[in-house]
């Protein structure tokens, strides 16, 4: 079994990760709404494909950023995380 060593994250990357949620949801908004718009099979096929990998690519940004902000918060007992949260207050 391999050894997993945590880092904490920086703070400035913290705030990185918490802005650059809101951009992820709305390309999902806007991916998805999109792809709603294209419901007929014929009118827009490729258009279709691509507004669903977008939705994907988004979905999957967004659930990236979500776990490394859930991993985040569970170092708290990590020395680099004490340490960081000092500089940040």
């Amino acid at each position: 079994m391999a050894i997993v060593k945590r880092l904490a994250l920086a703070p400035r990357a913290v705030r990185q990760l918490r802005r650059v949620r809101s951009v992820y949801a709305a390309g999902i908004l806007l991916s998805a709404l999109t792809l709603l718009s294209y419901n007929d099979a014929d009118a827009g096929g490729r258009q279709a494909v691509v507004a669903g990998v977008f939705l994907v690519v988004f979905a999957g940004l967004l659930a990236l950023t979500a776990v490394q902000l859930w991993r985040h918060g569970r170092t708290k007992h990590c020395s680099t995380a004490k340490k960081l949260t000092r500089l940040s207050i």
